[in-house]
């Protein structure tokens, strides 16, 4: 299948490609993907929700073949949480429900946390909440240890081998679960394509790099953040998590005293690992049916 995508010259000073998908008088969705992914991540969840709402699904910025803003600043998520202001405001989108896999959760948390009176409906997909992942970093030596990767994303000495052979045998032996299994064929290709466009790479890691996340060393003991001990504002919105319970990267105690954080939570346990809107897109679908999207 071969998709359309508008290319949306934003405000934020970045050009993204964005499929769109059913009637524009339908209730909206944003779909947000997360590394290493694309709009592509929905390709199983976009048919459907087409029949009763207008759908848009961005490929941010970054990414396969939208703008790649050469500053590690420029991917700080307050900006991209503007990016996807900016592209609701194109399409006279007031309100929408917004979805979000990975980091393409992390930037829905923080919409909803910032923008509430734009996000009237939230669903995570495997992305925890920002207050109990920082936490966990801390706390919990095994999500600690499964998240060692971040620190290696975030060395910039990784770039450049990241090329050509380079880039196959990065993310074949990265993500070798996924790709073997759930990305096979023409998507493969795309993805290859995708992640070899020129920069994509660094921008997609810059990500990572932007972030103000502290990932410490399994030996180190820095200086707990004060904010964990304090107050966190909560989540306002509806909110359902789905959750693919054999993610080996984010661990399920990221739902560990999430009722606390959004009073109106929903959490659906699914049989699947991180990529779950690929490997068990079924299951993410009628979890999302099931709440009333």
């Amino acid at each position: 299948m071969t998709d359309t995508l508008d290319r949306v010259a934003l405000p934020t000073g970045v050009d993204l490609d964005v499929q769109i998908a059913g009637s524009r008088d339908r209730p909206a969705v944003i779909l947000l993907h997360g590394f290493p992914e694309s709009h592509r991540t929905w390709r199983a969840i976009v048919p459907d929700l087409a029949h009763d709402h207008f759908v848009l699904a961005p490929d941010q910025r970054g990414y396969a073949r939208s703008s790649k803003p050469q500053s590690v600043d420029s991917y700080a998520p307050d900006k991209i949480v503007a990016d996807l202001t900016a592209l609701a405001d194109h399409y006279g989108v007031e309100r929408f429900t917004l979805v979000g896999h990975d980091w393409g959760g992390a930037i829905a948390w923080l919409a909803a946390l910032q923008q509430p009176a734009r996000v009237a409906r939230l669903v995570i997909v495997n992305a925890p909440h920002p207050f109990v992942f920082q936490r966990s970093l801390f706390d919990h030596r095994d999500q600690r240890a499964a998240s060692q990767y971040i620190r290696r994303f975030r060395d910039t000495s990784l770039d450049k081998g990241l090329v050509g052979a380079g880039l196959e045998h990065f993310f074949s032996s990265t993500f070798a679960q996924v790709l073997t299994r759930a990305v096979m064929g023409a998507d493969r290709a795309a993805y290859l394509d995708e992640w070899g466009q020129p920069g994509a790479m660094t921008a997609m890691l810059n990500w990572y790099r932007a972030s103000t996340l502290i990932v410490p060393a399994m030996d180190e003991n820095p200086p707990r953040p004060a904010f964990l001990d304090g107050p966190f504002p909560p989540v306002t919105q509806p909110t359902l998590v789905i959750w693919g319970m054999a993610d080996t990267a984010l661990l399920p105690m990221q739902l560990a005293g999430l009722d606390a954080l959004v009073p109106d939570l929903t959490v659906a346990k699914v049989e699947a690992g991180h990529f779950v809107p690929w490997e068990n897109a079924p299951a993410v679908l009628k979890a999302m049916r099931d709440w009333g999207v």
